[in-house]
């Protein structure tokens, strides 16, 4: 099968086209002939290298994926060849505490396809048939492979471990990217006051157009202070911030008395300064939160099923311009997802 891979770490260059062998099919899996797969930070953060996460190479980048089963192994039931699926990148084991409890995020043998496993940006993927989810023709493949690492991330981050209710105001830093365009609007659909914070104007009238009610420009604004204005002094009762070190310091210099700081990740940087004093007294929460269960992305999936959200695709590339478009995502050009069109 034709594939996008590196057997090299390094820039966009060590990124190849070539053949590489078709996964094997067996019981209990599916075979999906992928039409669109989409670009996510954690593809460049593997190419590049991460520090204690080894895989192994020639490795096939990607996390989310959209395509047509064609091919069901033995025993798979709900599922047919034609099927129009996308899919779910969480792999479990589906037997230790944390699974049995429905952290199934949290599982000890937890692996997400691309990091732990050959990823999507290539012809063929093969899955268990659970991680298959079938979408309406409404939903074309471009935004179907959009949508799932970063509305599972996001509702987990957001609803379940944030516990954010109606009523509440949320802060959202990098809310054009693609967390943060599905932060918005499960937060709208919540009930919360949103203030999006993002780097161009172009970046915030999409974030107005998604149901932001506050714009921020963090290059020129005074974050803080505005927050602060914004409140009459009370501050926000979330703050999402996968930022990391360059926005971290003023996330907690945001929050109210009690207030709740949510994370899924660090695309400037994992080792902020941080005032713990803002933590102590102001008896804030720093809440971790990484990928999620099914559950947790069936709840955001029936909403883009029923249009009450949507997905963002920015940019589209053939398979050939994957280098392209991970040069894109490091510029921080695009206003929302990166999508490969594979076949």
């Amino acid at each position: 099968m034709k594939a996008v891979y590196f057997d090299r770490h390094g820039g966009p260059e060590v990124l190849m086209l070539g053949d590489l062998p078709a996964p094997a099919i067996g019981p209990g899996l599916v075979r999906i002939a992928v039409r669109a797969a989409s670009v996510n930070h954690i593809d460049i953060f593997l190419r590049r290298g991460l520090p204690g996460i080894k895989i192994e190479l020639p490795h096939i980048p990607g996390c989310d994926a959209s395509g047509v089963v064609s091919e069901v192994g033995e025993g798979v039931t709900g599922l047919k060849t034609g099927d129009r699926v996308l899919m779910n990148p969480s792999l479990t084991c589906g037997k230790c505490e944390f699974c049995q409890r429905g952290d199934v995020s949290m599982c000890i043998r937890f692996r997400l396809v691309g990091e732990h496993t050959n990823g999507t940006q290539c012809e063929q993927i093969v899955l268990p048939a659970e991680n298959a989810i079938p979408f309406p023709d409404s939903l074309s493949f471009e935004d179907a492979a959009s949508v799932p690492l970063v509305f599972v991330t996001a509702w987990r981050m957001l609803i379940t471990r944030g516990r954010l209710r109606a009523g509440e105001d949320v802060l959202i830093h990098g809310a054009a990217a693609g967390v943060g365009i599905a932060c918005i609007q499960i937060a709208k659909v919540a009930g919360a006051r949103v203030l999006a914070v993002a780097s161009s104007e172009e970046k915030l009238e999409l974030c107005r157009s998604l149901g932001a009610d506050v714009l921020l420009h963090g290059e020129k604004e005074d974050v803080v202070r505005r927050v602060r204005e914004l409140t009459g002094r009370r501050g926000v009762d979330v703050v999402v911030d996968y930022v990391g070190k360059a926005t971290w310091q003023k996330s907690l210099q945001c929050l109210s008395r009690g207030g709740r700081l949510v994370t899924c990740g660090a695309t400037t940087g994992y080792n902020p300064e941080e005032d713990l004093r803002h933590v102590f007294y102001r008896q804030l929460e720093v809440i971790g939160s990484t990928m999620g269960s099914r559950n947790e992305l069936m709840a955001p999936l029936k909403l883009i099923f029923e249009g009450r959200m949507r997905p963002v695709v920015g940019a589209v590339y053939d398979l050939a311009d994957t280098a392209e478009a991970h040069r894109r995502m490091e510029a921080r050009q695009s206003l929302g997802k990166i999508v490969i069109k594979v076949s």
